[in-house]
């Protein structure tokens, strides 16, 4: 969540083209509604139809009966699910006008808690919420989940029962434009320190904003330099116990991350207004694409989207976040769950099967070039990508997501991140980390 994506009306060409991301995250803007209320944001097809599977999610799908017309990735394999089942999925999708509605994962939890459709679409941090609540049914006994790859089954089983299966591995970058790099002689950085060099020449040169940034997906920067060493360091069960137990804070891990953001804001580097307000994309896409702004941060799929960033007028990298060690790639992990008491459970589970089938995640991958959750498909990245597949494909990436642990990462600290712009200072928001933590090991 992406963090997540806000479907402002007035982009329904971006929406259609970032369809596969809404499919996974992270991190769209909704409101909450009732099963049968009319609002302009909620949006449900109906079929006449005796078996019917409902499925929320935030991607619009119009005209479903249109079999010939484009489709998304993730309609392919709707449709494969619809032709091998003699079933019809009806779409419940929910769509934000700004950043005053409330989120996708606030309509989702309320939806999901009332039992009001049968498939979700949950990004991270409603994945474990409704997890630890019971609401999710268990996915294991599913064909396709023996063929999961194990990151996908280390951030969604909670509780010991596999609660979410997503159709991709998200996995998030820094997007590079790499000629203005060039032009200023700079390295792509490895570390925060170099980062920040990169930064401060950018703005010595008149760019005014070296960094593009949204509401939402800044987490990234605290989360790689945070778990940097706890994932790639030979002791990730011990160091994710010690923190359940209470034995490290989990602010000690977050502070030099938080530290670096005020840097950034103090100098300027990232526009604090505009991120504050700015869904993502809408808000710094723009500015990287016309080569005013030379990094953005954004998830995988946007590179292969004409729409967003797969098309620019200049060469593109898609590097892994400063951390100290080096270039670091940041996996949060969404995913399709099945309501614990869904109506249409049986139909539903047969759905998945089908959605998430090494044959159907091979379309989907194929489609929108992506990594798959199945240890079976691989596609060939597209050259931009390359840096950031390679880190992937050594095992080096951090988990933004991980069910392991008791606290919440990704949503908790997107928010915590938001304190952070509108004023807070460092040690207030490693105060709500201390917070949070003493209250998870409370319950």
């Amino acid at each position: 969540m992406n963090r997540k994506y806000n479907m402002n009306k007035k982009h329904k060409k971006f929406v259609k083209a970032a369809a596969a991301f809404l499919m996974c995250v992270v991190m769209l803007v909704a409101a909450a509604c009732g099963k049968d209320e009319n609002t302009n944001n909620l949006l449900s097809e109906k079929e006449d139809t005796k078996r019917v599977v409902s499925m929320f999610s935030p991607m619009e799908k119009t005209e479903a009966d249109t079999v010939n017309t484009a489709r998304s990735a993730t309609d392919k394999t709707v449709i494969m699910a619809e032709e091998k089942l003699d079933i019809k999925v009806n779409y419940v999708t929910y769509t934000a006008e700004d950043y005053q509605d409330k989120t996708y994962d606030d309509v989702a939890l309320d939806r999901a808690r009332n039992n009001m459709d049968d498939i979700y679409l949950l990004n991270p941090d409603t994945i474990k919420a409704l997890g630890e609540e019971g609401k999710l049914m268990d996915l294991s006994g599913l064909a396709c989940a023996d063929n999961l790859r194990d990151v996908v089954k280390t951030a969604n089983v909670v509780d010991g029962k596999l609660v979410a299966i997503p159709q991709e591995v998200v996995a998030y970058g820094l997007f590079i434009n790499k000629e203005m790099f060039d032009r200023y002689e700079l390295e792509l950085p490895e570390t925060p320190e170099e980062f920040l060099e990169c930064c401060r020449v950018f703005k010595k040169n008149g760019i005014e904003t070296p960094v593009g940034a949204n509401r939402w997906w800044l987490e990234t920067f605290v989360l790689a330099q945070a778990y940097a060493e706890l994932y790639n360091g030979g002791n990730t069960e011990a160091e994710i116990e010690a923190l359940n137990s209470g034995e490290s804070k989990y602010s000690d891990y977050m502070r030099p991350g938080f530290e670096f953001l005020q840097e950034m804001i103090d100098k300027e580097y990232i526009d604090v207004d505009k991120a504050c307000v700015s869904e993502a994309i809408e808000g710094e896409g723009p500015d990287f694409l016309a080569q005013k702004t030379p990094i953005v941060m954004a998830y995988w799929g946007a590179a292969n989207t004409d729409t967003a960033y797969g098309n620019p007028d200049f060469e593109m990298l898609v590097i892994g976040f400063p951390s100290s060690r080096g270039q670091m790639p940041v996996m949060p992990m969404t995913g399709l769950g099945i309501g614990a008491e869904a109506e249409h459970a049986e139909d539903a589970l047969k759905v998945l099967d089908v959605m998430l089938s090494d044959e159907a995640l091979k379309t989907y991958a194929e489609t929108n070039k992506v990594i798959s959750p199945s240890k079976n498909v691989e596609v060939e990245c597209i050259p931009a990508l390359k840096p950031l597949n390679d880190k992937i494909q050594s095992n080096i990436y951090v988990l933004g997501a991980n069910a392991n642990m008791k606290l919440e990462q990704w949503g908790n600290t997107c928010l915590i991140v938001r304190e952070l712009l509108n004023g807070a200072t460092v040690d207030e928001c490693m105060a709500d980390f201390d917070r949070l933590q003493e209250e998870t090991l409370n319950q």
